[in-house]
């Protein structure tokens, strides 16, 4: 469904060039859950704007279903949603309106847009939200909200970055739960984290580091504390 061949990104920092990513070579299948770790400040951010056809590659090729996602109108709101964790002003004042105004804004009628909006929620596990205001939200029902209004655009890709980053701790595990929910219903699920924590439940995870996509499988334990430690003594000096 999804595939990046030779993906590359540098980013301009003064008169220096950070190679963000680097022949970067990933596929994605229906219906498979994939997380990305990385560092902060690792691309992974990058990786999944690049894949959601959001931002272009400066090199490389990315297919989603055999079309590039960058040209023309591309495929963004179509098949693949991009999940945005935020809400903004002119959005909708309660969760379900959030919801519902992602789908007028795409000629859905006002019935068919609630009725969608309301079966969103309910499978994101938002359902208690409906009514409630998205300012007042706590970051875990953010999340499920953010997921419903992406849910109910029927995307077949999923992208979502650092979902259960501000997340409480014992919240956590349902975020995740619910991304391998979705991917069990036949969307496929491209997501990103900071922490070991946030591979659970993946069919396969990656880890990036120095602009290189490493790993088809689950990394060990001891090769993901590595890539930490590598992390810190690069941002100690």
């Amino acid at each position: 469904m999804l595939e990046l061949q030779g993906v590359c990104k540098a980013r301009r920092e003064g008169p220096r060039e950070h190679r963000v990513l680097e022949n970067v070579e990933l596929q994605l299948s229906r219906g498979e859950y994939a997380v990305v770790w990385g560092l902060r400040s690792s691309g992974r951010s990058t990786l999944l704007r690049i894949a959601a056809g959001i931002e272009p590659p400066d090199s490389g090729v990315v297919r989603f279903e055999g079309a590039d996602p960058h040209r023309g109108n591309g495929a963004l709101g179509e098949g693949i949603g991009y999940c945005h964790l935020h809400f903004g002003a002119g959005e909708g004042r309660t969760a379900l309106e959030s919801v519902m105004m992602a789908l007028l804004a795409r000629g859905v009628t006002a019935a068919r847009a609630r009725a969608r909006a309301e079966d969103a929620l309910e499978r994101s596990g938002a359902a208690d939200c409906r009514t409630r205001p998205v300012a007042c939200l706590d970051r875990a029902d953010s999340v499920r909200v953010a997921l419903a209004r992406t849910v109910a655009l029927d995307p077949r890709l999923l992208v979502i970055d650092d979902p259960t980053h501000g997340v409480e701790l014992m919240q956590r595990d349902g975020i995740l739960l619910l991304l391998r929910t979705l991917a069990g219903e036949g969307i496929a699920v491209l997501a990103s984290t900071g922490e070991p924590t946030g591979l659970s439940g993946a069919d396969r995870t990656l880890a990036l580091s120095e602009g290189r996509l490493r790993g088809s499988a689950a990394p060990e334990l001891g090769d993901v504390v590595a890539l930490h430690e590598h992390g810190r003594r690069r941002a100690a000096g």
